[in-house]
């Protein structure tokens, strides 16, 4: 509706694909049932978006093998900012869940 939300789904295992994409007013974006997937505001402005559900059973998905080994990586800035975290933190914590061997 307002503001503009980089946003972004990681797929499950063995890849933790990144799948993300800055919204702005009117685009739309589908975050698979089950996935890790986040929202983040970079406007400067209050962000308002709708969100619709589909299942109360979302599947299982490893939290950190998704969100700190996600190809390509999520943003130091996100996941800094999600988790209160510095971004040294992050870094080593990437370095740890890296799915790239």
């Amino acid at each position: 509706m307002e503001g503009t939300l980089y946003v972004g789904f990681v797929t499950s295992a063995p890849d933790f694909k990144l799948f993300s994409k800055v919204l702005n007013k009117g685009d739309v974006f589908v975050f698979p049932q089950g996935l890790i997937h986040f929202q983040f505001n970079i406007g400067a402005v209050p962000a308002i978006a709708f969100a619709g559900l589909s299942s109360q059973n979302p599947g299982l998905v490893t939290v950190a093998n998704a969100v700190f080994g996600s190809n390509p990586p999520i943003s130091d800035d996100v996941l800094a900012k999600a988790f209160q975290l510095d971004k040294k933190t992050v870094d080593r914590l990437q370095a740890q869940f890296s799915n790239s061997s």
